[in-house]
């Protein structure tokens, strides 16, 4: 398609011309079986396609999970998108949810094995819509995902990172700990703890406080100590193609200067900073942390102003620069 012509879909669609949207599952080849997740289409021929990398943890394709996490955050972002005229495909992490046939133990992963899921459906996606290219954004953990998988899958048009880290996890989860006033009964034994995996070296279930096992329970060590080697700044630091970094200053997890270090390691990525979003993207206009934490917990809350728009003009602004 010529480049004015992709210009003028981008205008119509926006402009609120219909058009035969399409919904359906969607499968690529994973390990054992199956990978799945749902595609939405704006129907067109030719349109960009996002892929959703979701967060850490047992999310699935929404962005929800278990334990009162249901902000919907990768649905209201696909449902953003094809009313801006961009075609995405959401998923559900291999072992999980509906992809849970794709290995025996959803917990025995790495974070290159994630990785190499995102090359499967990055091909799967272009042989079931035909186009060139997959833009590939990850939220949180799923930017760190996406930036490892960006190494070596030449079929991404570029990368779109929310709430994204820009240090090494051992640092962001340090400081995470340390903020938390409650955490000081447990904070030696958590440092230690990560000490020990970031040498490589396993933990015995016996020397972490029961407090602390949600995090660093010995099944999950195996991906830790993958995630622990990682640095997100050198990754899009040797990265040539677009990057749109997008950061809440809300956000409990993440901060802004982890958006400035990525932005530093990469001139040429676009920043955007997004005053009343928090780390799940929702709208929270109140400093109080109960507040925010709650916004985790409705999916009825939009996203907040401006996200949507600015990831569109992203996706449309480098297609037609690409073609």
């Amino acid at each position: 398609m010529a480049i004015l012509a992709t210009i003028a879909m981008a205008a119509a669609i926006q402009s609120g011309i219909p058009s035969q949207t399409m919904r359906a599952n969607i499968e690529a080849p994973g390990p054992a079986g199956p990978l799945q997740g749902t595609l939405l289409s704006p129907g067109n021929q030719d349109v960009p396609v996002v892929l959703i990398v979701p967060g850490s943890g047992p999310t699935d394709r929404n962005g929800n999970g278990p334990n009162g996490l249901r902000p919907s955050t990768y649905l209201l972002l696909a449902d953003g998108l094809l009313s801006r005229g961009i075609a995405s495909v959401r998923i559900d992490k291999r072992g999980m949810y509906g992809s849970t046939l794709a290995i025996p133990d959803a917990e025995d992963v790495t974070l290159d094995d994630y990785a190499a899921d995102v090359h499967s459906w990055v091909t799967t996606i272009r042989k079931r819509t035909g186009v060139s290219c997959v833009w590939v954004l990850g939220h949180s953990e799923g930017g760190l995902v996406a930036l490892v998988a960006a190494q070596h899958t030449a079929d991404i048009c570029g990368l779109i990172l929310l709430s994204t880290a820009g240090r090494p996890l051992g640092k962001v989860l340090r400081e995470q700990l340390r903020s938390n006033s409650a955490n000081a009964p447990i904070l030696d034994n958590a440092m230690s703890i990560l000490d020990a995996l970031e040498a490589g070296q396993t933990v015995d279930v016996t020397k972490i406080d029961p407090a602390l096992m949600p995090l660093f329970r010995p099944q999950v060590q195996r991906f830790l100590m993958s995630e622990l080697t990682v640095d997100p700044a050198a990754l899009v630091a040797g990265y040539n193609k677009p990057v749109l970094i997008v950061q809440g200053l809300q956000d409990l997890q993440v901060g802004s200067e982890d958006a400035q270090l990525l932005e530093h390691a990469d001139p040429g990525a676009e920043l955007v900073l997004v005053a009343n979003a928090n780390h799940v993207l929702k709208a929270v206009h109140t400093p109080d942390r109960r507040a925010n934490l709650a916004a985790y917990s409705d999916p009825d809350l939009p996203l907040a102003d401006g996200i949507v728009e600015r990831i569109s003009a992203f996706v449309w602004k480098s297609t037609t620069g690409q073609r």
